[in-house]
């Protein structure tokens, strides 16, 4: 999220770059908790729930992935601040189309367990500076 003036490392992952102990533990719980519990949570009760609320035209459908990617993006506020929102807000705007375009939870569950797993990857290996400078600049 440089683009929108985020520091370039995750700072709240950081103790993660090389530490094999750590990240066993947050594989299972990016997989457990973000892949499977927020999709089930975020895209499948809140995206139904402001369907049936605000209804299923196409304009309706617009307010619900950008009110669920709202209040996806303002739970990652409590351990990631501002930056960790702004990045979540992105991607649950992108979750959020990917479910209302095909109505199949499991493609944005695991959409979002490859994203995470990337990010994981990324930050474990101390990549985030080199892959910032290759995509950024």
């Amino acid at each position: 999220m440089p683009l929108l003036g985020a520091p370039v490392m995750n700072t709240p992952y950081h103790y993660l770059v090389g530490n094999t102990a750590a990240l066993p533990w947050l594989i299972v719980t990016v997989l457990v908790g973000a892949s499977f519990g927020e999709e089930v949570f975020f895209r499948g009760y809140l995206f139904e729930r402001l369907g049936k609320l605000l209804g299923t035209r196409p304009l309706a459908l617009c307010g619900t992935v950008m009110l669920s990617a709202a209040l996806f993006a303002l739970a990652h506020y409590h351990d990631q601040g501002v930056p960790g929102v702004e990045q979540a807000l992105m991607t649950g705007l992108a979750l959020g189309g990917l479910y209302a375009w095909c109505k199949q939870l499991w493609i944005p569950m695991m959409a979002h367990a490859g994203y995470d797993l990337a990010a994981i990857a990324i930050i474990y290996f101390d990549w985030e500076r080199p892959v910032a400078r290759l995509v950024f600049q």
